[in-house]
């Protein structure tokens, strides 16, 4: 599933997942009880991407540096991740676990930032909410996708946001 996806088919059915493993239908359902289970196997695959950029250490001594070096990071998961949650999004509105864990992962990103800021600006209700947004996978994904800009590009933009914020 996850290849398939990751060839650009937002939402494989069990049928090319199967004819993919090139196993038979029962055989895919005999593995996974539903396509949530599916999903729950592709939702894995994307925490360990995301788990493997965000368990570096911040090399950065200060709290605005490290905010920037959380735009390099995000910008790189983002993009590696980004076939899969389009993917989880186009069927989230069917899947109640597809739904919790695009919930799950907004809560678990706004952590990690409010976790690097210092306490006065962590309770400034809307410089977060703008901090949280510019660092969102949704303004990643408009500005690769809608905007068309290249990955390089993308988190120039994000960067020069944020840097306006830092001010």
């Amino acid at each position: 599933m996850l290849e398939i996806i990751h060839a650009g088919e937002v939402a494989p059915s069990a049928e090319q997942v199967a004819a993919r493993a090139q196993v038979g239908l029962r055989t895919v359902f005999r593995h996974f009880q539903d396509m949530d289970s599916l999903y729950r196997e592709m939702a894995g695959a994307i925490e360990a991407e995301l788990r493997a950029v965000v368990a570096q250490p911040f090399r950065s001594p200060d709290w605005q540096g490290r905010v920037l070096e959380l735009v390099a990071r995000r910008s790189m998961a983002f993009e590696r991740i980004a076939p899969f949650k389009r993917a989880s999004d186009a069927v989230r509105h069917r899947s109640p676990f597809l739904e919790a864990d695009a919930g799950r992962l907004a809560v678990e990103l706004r952590r990690i930032l409010k976790a690097i800021l210092p306490p006065e600006v962590a309770k400034d209700r809307v410089r977060l909410e703008i901090l949280d947004l510019l660092l969102s996978f949704e303004t990643w994904a408009r500005l690769r996708r809608e905007q068309g800009l290249s990955p390089r590009r993308a988190r120039e933009v994000v960067e020069a946001a944020v840097r306006r914020w830092l001010d």
